[in-house]
């Protein structure tokens, strides 16, 4: 797909940031914030959900079309789960530690704080929480970041409680787990100001190396996620959930830049066409002896009788909508390896259908040429037109056919509102309409809290921190950032406060641990105080640097260790400089006739023997002053 003239299209773009904070305690209940493995669950418990009305007595479009699809959601609890978390007790005054991590964020953004935070309640129904809604407070407005392309606004900074893990579909419904259920979180909302794909890419990374600089956000797989808000002038606003990594957003935004180009294009094309769409209908008889498997399996696969007191039998059923105008259009590509049949399949699938199938993509899949022509006359279509069909269980087709035909008939307007689910493709699904206000209510439960921000201290930035390790600690300006943007950045500092050579402490937080995780020894295993442990015997002289890497994989290996335990359990105590002697001396001797002929130049080769010879017990700088005397001595 080529570049597109993003300002001749209009393109209008903002994000949304989440961000994990890494507090002490949640933000409604003094559970822990540590994450816990399935498998560590001590019960489980389950929860149907649905929508309730707003203050005004509405209801939220994108949470009554969720609670259209039927399921059940399973909640695994821990030792740690309180009532809190199950919903079976009202919410604790809002977390302190928060709100001052919070306060901190919207300085860094050049916010304004609100006077009160209050907390409202923001209904969601898709089992992600067990009350029905989300609990988020309003904590700053109207700040600014800046980027190569000019400023992009912060439209507002939201606390809110984050919600329960997924862990994975089950019959019926979703298992979710509690462990991450409350954890503090900030949303930080854009102004619609970005203008290019480069510019949201370049903002998010703003925002998130602001972020990081508190110190005191979460790290790791999950712990921020990036929405972006994606439009152009003739299209719709977007929005696209969940993307993981800061390298995807450029693509996402070029991608649904194209997406809404091919489908306003299509738009056009239909209109040329007088295109519409005609009534959904059964169409079973049609593929009553198909030798299409997966047709054959949904029309045999269901126990239901097709009409309440009518035939009696049983099975499942073949539904279609005629798409009149629409040949050769559903098979249009919008997206890589997405097209507006996909699109139709996506809503199709949003109620439980795995699929669908279209006349621009038959005859395949064991549907005969004969069957497609049977199925355009059973609906009336011509040549000019397409069929879409849905195979399964009587409710399943009737409601994934007429999602179809809706969809569908949107294709004729344009682009439209919705949400849509990144993939790690940088393509988007669709996933829900896009939710309204009518989704917002106060939380009664939950007192206001008088907002502060006059004792807000802001901390060194990241890009300070890279600065301020060049100047002070002669490292590199690779090195400096990565120590400065790396998980380890407090340890760092704090190692090096300890004494601990800044070089050296920077290499095996960055290098050496890198270097083990390639070969696949378990280094997330380790600990800060492992590391920390670790590089202080260094600096004591009670470990050789030569020996760090075995010892970490010793400790990787048996967390349990402490530090001490794992140099004797490595056999790399300390030896002392009379037994380096010995051992240099012993080197030099077996090769004797080559220090006599080359003198100095043998070093290098005796110097990787007399290291392996001491199988890193003994730090390389004694092992070579000693190396170095002893050939003096003999040349």
């Amino acid at each position: 797909m080529s570049e597109y003239d993003y300002e001749a299209l209009g393109l209008v773009a903002g994000l949304e940031i989440h961000q994990q904070l890494d507090t002490a305690t949640k933000l409604f209940c003094a559970c822990p914030t540590e994450r816990r493995e399935p498998e560590e669950a001590s019960r489980r418990f389950t929860r149907y959900l649905h929508p309730t009305k707003s203050e005004l007595g509405e209801l939220d479009e994108a949470a009554v079309e969720e609670s259209r699809v039927d399921r059940e959601f399973e909640y695994l609890a821990f030792d740690t789960t309180c009532l809190v978390e199950e919903d079976d007790e009202p919410p604790h005054r809002i977390d302190d530690e928060a709100l001052d991590v919070a306060l901190q964020i919207a300085a860094l953004l050049d916010m304004t704080a609100v006077d009160q935070a209050h907390v409202m309640r923001k209904i969601v129904v898709d089992g992600s929480n067990t009350s029905g809604f989300q609990r988020t407070s309003l904590v700053g407005q109207d700040g600014e970041i800046e980027t190569s392309e000019g400023p992009v606004g912060v439209e507002d900074l939201l606390l809110e409680e984050e919600s329960a893990g997924r862990v994975e579909e089950v019959d019926g419904g979703v298992r979710f787990s509690l462990d991450r259920l409350g954890i503090p979180l900030v949303e930080i909302g854009t102004k619609p100001d970005i203008s290019s794909p480069a510019q949201a890419r370049e903002a998010a990374e703003r925002i998130g190396m602001l972020l990081r600089s508190t110190g005191s956000v979460k790290r790791g797989l999950g712990t921020i996620r990036q929405d972006v808000n994606v439009s152009i002038a003739e299209g719709a606003r977007v929005e696209i959930k969940g993307v993981q990594a800061l390298d995807q957003i450029e693509e996402i935004v070029r991608l649904e830049v194209g997406r809404q180009v091919e489908l306003l294009d299509i738009a056009d094309e239909l209109d040329d066409r007088d295109a519409t769409v005609g009534d959904t209908g059964d169409v079973t008889e049609v593929f009553a002896e198909t030798d299409s498997g997966v047709i054959r399996s949904a029309l045999e696969a269901s126990e239901t009788p097709r009409e309440a007191g009518e035939t009696g039998e049983t099975g499942g059923r073949v539904t279609a909508v005629p798409l009149y105008g629409f040949d050769g259009l559903v098979g249009r590509e919008i997206q890589p390896d997405r097209r507006l049949g996909t699109e139709l399949s996506d809503h199709a699938k949003r109620h439980g259908a795995g699929g669908i199938f279209h006349t621009d993509e038959l005859p395949a899949y064991g549907v005969t040429d004969a069957e497609v022509d049977a199925l355009r006359d059973a609906v009336g279509a011509g040549p000019d037109d397409a069929v879409a069909i849905v195979a399964d269980d009587p409710e399943t087709a009737e409601l994934a056919i007429d999602a179809v035909a809706e969809r569908a008939e949107t294709a004729t307007e344009g682009v439209p509102e919705e949400t849509r689910d990144a993939t790690q493709e940088g393509t988007t699904r669709y996933l829900r309409p896009l939710p309204g206000a009518a989704r917002m209510y106060p939380e009664t439960d939950v007192p206001p809290v008088e907002l502060d921000p006059s004792d807000v201290e802001l901390p060194e930035l990241l890009t300070e921190k890279v600065e301020r390790y060049q100047a002070d600690y002669d490292l590199d300006a690779g090195l400096a950032e990565q120590v400065a943007y790396g998980r380890r950045m407090t340890l760092f500092e704090s190692v090096v406060e300890a004494g601990v050579d800044a070089t050296f402490a920077a290499g095996v937080l960055e290098g050496t641990l890198t270097e083990l995780r390639r070969d696949d020894v378990p280094v997330e295993r380790l600990t800060d105080d492992h590391l920390r442990e670790v590089l202080l015997l260094v600096e004591g002289g009670d470990l050789a640097k030569e020996g760090v890497d075995q010892v970490l994989t010793t400790l990787a290996e048996d967390p349990t260790l402490s530090a001490e335990a794992a140099v004797e359990e490595a056999g790399l105590a300390g030896v002392s400089e009379a037994e380096v002697r010995e051992a240099v001396v012993d080197v030099v001797e077996r090769n004797a006739d080559q220090v006599e002929s080359e003198g100095m130049g043998a070093f290098s080769a005796l110097m990787g023997e007399c290291m392996g010879a001491l199988r890193g017990k003994a730090d390389g700088e004694i092992v070579s002053d000693v190396l170095r005397e002893e050939i003096g001595k003999r040349a």
